[in-house]
């Protein structure tokens, strides 16, 4: 071990490989408890955690994180990965498979007590679990070093609380069973890729901090466990799920931008109506459509704002006007 590793990870208080895949291997041990103990715990977890979207309860939420048991098969993968024993990646991507199947159902299963789709746009749970961005990602990352941390040293377990808060992984599974089970299809895909991500950040970070621990050189890993495969693999993971993120982290700037510009261009427009007044601006894809109004419901001549707007905005980006009762006019 370097002398930076010996440092964050003092050779006195790093766990033995054998305690570590006796914490992480689910088929390991006393198997039939450690499974029984996983599923009764994730059940009532993803009851409590959809019972927390439902409400906007963020109390609630967090509770549902404390006890959730998803972070150890997680990490368990990571493990797998770093000391090259592939049965026990496949057995954790099952045991990560089977909580996913359970969660999102209990969330399909709750959805019926949501009394409108429209409900769940105002519902702030919801709506922070359905358009994971660059910040989300390292948030997971960060957390998944704190855990990876955690396991590989032995004075350390009593943030394990802390890590399981700080990661979210059982309440968007319970987002994604009660956006689909109202026929929101795109929310319930921004809080996937969410849980997929925090899932490939906790890998990423886990196989970073257990390599360095040096479990890969240990002897009870596989005699095709290197340190050069595990950072591969974490690379390549890390390029998966950073690539869309950063794109989604990109267009959701760009889009507060050209808000800024549409809705100063239109208040401009708007200053000889006397009375004339901005509202929302809502997108769909590239298309925005701005709320106004008017005294009378007139407007003045599109041509002028269709200038102002074509110094600011992209020409692929449209403009549309919404001015009530069912009138629009398309700008650009």
């Amino acid at each position: 071990m370097s002398r930076l590793t010996r440092t964050l990870i003092p050779p006195s208080q790093r766990q033995t490989a054998e305690s570590l895949r006796q914490a992480l291997d689910m088929s390991y041990g006393d198997k039939l408890s450690k499974r029984t103990g996983f599923l009764i715990m994730l059940t009532i977890s993803g009851m409590i955690a959809t019972a927390g979207v439902l409400t906007d309860s963020t109390a609630t939420v967090i509770g549902a994180m404390i006890i959730a048991p998803l972070g150890t098969p997680i990490l368990g993968i990571a493990l797998g990965i770093v000391t090259g024993h592939v049965s026990l990646v496949a057995r954790s991507v099952l045991w990560v498979l089977i909580g996913l199947v359970i969660v999102v159902t209990l969330g399909l299963i709750f959805s019926v007590f949501v009394a409108t789709p429209e409900s769940l746009a105002t519902n702030s749970q919801v709506v922070g679990r359905t358009s994971p961005s660059l910040m989300d990602l390292i948030a997971a990352l960060a957390t998944g070093l704190a855990g990876g941390f955690a396991m590989s040293r032995k004075d350390l377990s009593a943030v394990m609380p802390g890590v399981a808060i700080a990661i979210s992984l059982v309440p968007p599974l319970g987002v994604i069973g009660v956006t689909a089970g109202q026929g929101l299809w795109q929310d319930a895909l921004g809080a996937l890729f969410l849980f997929l991500s925090n899932v490939l950040a906790l890998v990423i970070a886990g196989s970073v901090v257990f390599t360095m621990a040096g479990f890969s050189r240990d002897p009870a890993s596989s005699p095709t466990a290197n340190r050069r495969r595990a950072y591969t693999v974490v690379t390549v993971l890390a390029l998966i799920i950073a690539l869309p993120l950063a794109a989604n982290s990109l267009t959701t700037v760009a889009l507060a931008r050209w808000s800024v510009s549409i809705q100063s261009a239109v208040g401009t427009w708007l200053d000889d109506i006397s009375g004339g007044q901005v509202g929302a601006i809502t997108w769909s894809g590239l298309t925005s459509t701005v709320e106004i109004t008017t005294p009378d419901g007139s407007v003045p001549p599109i041509s002028d704002l269709q200038k102002s707007l074509s110094a600011d905005v992209p020409s692929f980006v449209g403009v549309v006007l919404d001015v009530g009762q069912a009138e629009e006019y398309r700008v650009k």
